[in-house]
């Protein structure tokens, strides 16, 4: 949830759609929220064929993650700022007709710090029903996501500037947490690993030799 932050997307959402009805804005929403689960649950179920090839190890993945997880929270921790990249954004999605796939589900909900989150949760898997599990999370998170799209138009005014950017630094905080646990399980695990502690049992009879 913190990571798709719904109240922080649906003010952008709100300046994607700037002058569509109210029925088309919900169409977008539906799509873009649509779109957003079908990324995450694709990425999810190829997460391990993602990693076998690349070669990369379940502790390097969580600690990757982590990472650029902490690093979005710290971002949002920050008051918000005008930003040109962002203007930027909102006016070439203003001149689309259909923005639910790209920048709604992609980036905006269904990004990097997502889909990593996402990889990380697929290294956890060790029966089925644990992918059943993670889908219904993934399901409430995005249904929530688009309930919020949903009602945009009354919960950005209501909220105003001061409380998205409380919500924001809330929900960057929760991030932040989630990304330092990130890393260390990701340290847990290369600590743990046999070959590193056959290494470090070499290395302390060489020293001490």
């Amino acid at each position: 949830m913190p990571i798709l932050n719904p109240f922080s997307t649906s003010a952008v959402f709100l300046g994607m759609t700037k002058g569509d009805s109210d029925a088309k804005r919900k169409r977008q929403a539906l799509k873009g929220c649509m779109y957003a689960f079908f990324i995450l649950v694709t990425f999810l179920v190829a997460g391990s064929l993602i990693m076998e090839f690349f070669g990369i190890s379940i502790p390097g993945l969580r600690i990757a993650g982590g990472l650029m997880v902490a690093r979005i929270g710290m971002g949002m921790l920050k008051p918000a700022e005008d930003d040109e990249n962002t203007d930027e954004s909102l006016a070439e999605a203003a001149e689309k007709d259909d923005i639910s796939f790209t920048p709604l589900a992609m980036p905006s909900l269904s990004g990097p710090g997502a889909i990593a989150v996402t990889v990380g949760l697929a290294t956890t898997v060790s029966h089925w029903s644990h992918y059943l599990a993670i889908i219904a999370g993934i399901l409430i998170v995005i249904t929530f996501c688009w309930l919020v799209l949903r009602a945009s138009t009354r919960i950005v005014p209501l909220l105003g500037e001061n409380g998205m950017n409380a919500m924001s630094r809330i929900m960057g905080f929760l991030l932040l947490c989630v990304g330092v646990q990130f890393i260390v399980n990701g340290v847990i695990g290369v600590v743990v690993e046999e070959a590193f502690l056959i290494q470090l049992a070499e290395a302390y009879r060489t020293a001490t030799s």
